[in-house]
């Protein structure tokens, strides 16, 4: 460029331009060759780096050259030159620490970086670690907890559902039993040797309302004794007496001529069991079947039956309500500690971004606010900015930035 300029000067200026433009000529050549050493590049790792670590260094270092070459044109029309030229030379010593602060900075934020990207791995690593020892220990847990769930006072679900099993089961069984005598009966009826499909379902349906009403009979019964309500008590016997009847008439008895041949074939030929056999028999099943079934769930799943069907609150033996929701205080679950921990490390990023952004920003604002210092210098004679930063703060305020470019005007003397 400067080479081009001197061409077109006339031949007896040209030495007085040449000696003019002696202290920027060489500038110019000094930019091609780094413009060269950062484009030259053997792998993008190398490019990575040079840009990285020496291109803002440079950049400062080519800003300085400048003003301070281009500040010699301006000393004989400066007053106080001394002045000047220490602080030029001061523009200097803080573009050196300028650079190295740079690099200091960039080391800083490198390592803080590191450390919370250690810390979020670690934090992830910890949950899935407790995620996967949750999974293992998960049939275990989940054992223990409806263990304890479960011997808690509230509902007895497991007899409830016991007991209506075992409904279940004695009507699938009397509907066996008796649907060749009932189909006997309706074709006598009807007049016609096929009955309808219906006959089956509802002749299971109504044995099974029969069986729950049998032991909502005994309850009553129960709960009669408990209380001391004699009249009723002789009632409810009475009741209870016609129940078992009807059922060893019905169902027991056809159950146990069901499995009389078999009782004959085990026995001597010469016994023929007869009718009382046969209801004796039956009675005992019954008595037996619902003392077993009674002892073993049907006191305890009575009770949620009756109130779920006439949809009243369960009384204990003291007479208190018992709540179906009485559970005990359950752990918290497996994910909110790693969660809890989580939402801390990312509460403290958030408290901790400002210093974030200055360990980010501030290398670059020191080499940049040190080339704006050399320029400020080499128009106004001093610096826009005290190096090195303590914060952002110091660099964010434009209006103070502004202060201090105001030049306060020289007082005349004998004025």
């Amino acid at each position: 460029m400067f080479e081009q300029i001197i061409t077109r000067v006339p031949e007896r200026w040209r030495e007085v331009v040449e000696l003019l433009i002696a202290p920027i000529v060489w500038i110019p050549r000094l930019q091609r060759v780094v413009i060269d050493f950062f484009i030259v590049n053997d792998s993008a790792w190398s490019a990575l780096g040079k840009f990285v670590f020496l291109m803002f260094p440079v950049l400062l270092a080519i800003v300085g050259l400048w003003c301070t070459q281009l500040s010699l044109y301006t000393l004989p029309f400066r007053s106080r030159r001394v002045a000047f030229l220490s602080t030029m030379l001061v523009m200097w010593w803080d573009a050196a620490r300028t650079v190295w602060l740079y690099w200091v900075g960039l080391f800083r934020m490198a390592m803080v970086m590191a450390g919370w990207l250690f810390t979020l791995g670690s934090l992830g690593l910890k949950f899935m670690v407790e995620a996967l020892r949750n999974v293992i220990l998960m049939p275990f847990t989940m054992t223990g907890r409806m263990t304890s769930q479960y011997f808690q006072p509230g509902v007895p679900w497991v007899a409830f559902l016991m007991l209506l099993f075992w409904c279940l089961l004695e009507a699938t069984i009397f509907t066996y039993t008796l649907s060749p005598t009932i189909n006997e009966v309706l074709a006598d009826l009807v007049g016609s040797e096929q009955t309808s499909r219906l006959v089956g379902p509802i002749l299971w349906f109504f044995l099974f309302l029969l069986i729950m009403g049998s032991f909502a009979c005994v309850q009553a019964l129960v709960d009669a004794v408990q209380k001391r309500e004699f009249k009723f008590i002789i009632q409810i016997v009475l009741v209870e007496v016609f129940v078992m009847i009807f059922e060893v008439m019905f169902l027991y008895r056809e159950l146990v001529d069901a499995i009389t041949p078999w009782i004959a074939q085990q026995t001597s030929e010469r016994f023929r069991p007869g009718i009382g056999f046969t209801l004796s028999l039956a009675t005992f099943g019954w008595v037996g079947i619902r003392g077993m079934t009674w002892f073993l769930f049907g006191r305890y799943g009575t009770p949620p039956l009756l109130a779920f069907i006439s949809r009243q609150p369960m009384m204990d033996m003291e007479g208190k309500h018992v709540h179906a929701d009485a559970r005990a205080q359950q752990a918290p679950a497996w994910w909110q500690a790693p969660l809890a921990d989580f939402k801390r490390e990312i509460g403290w990023l958030h408290e901790k971004s400002e210093q974030l952004m200055e360990y980010l920003a501030l290398p670059v604002l020191h080499i940049v606010a040190g080339a704006l210092n050399f320029a400020m210098v080499l128009l106004t004679g001093r610096p826009l900015f005290s190096l090195p930063f303590k914060g952002l703060r110091e660099v964010m305020e434009t209006r103070e930035l502004l202060s201090h470019l105001q030049l306060q005007p020289r007082k005349q003397e004998g004025a």
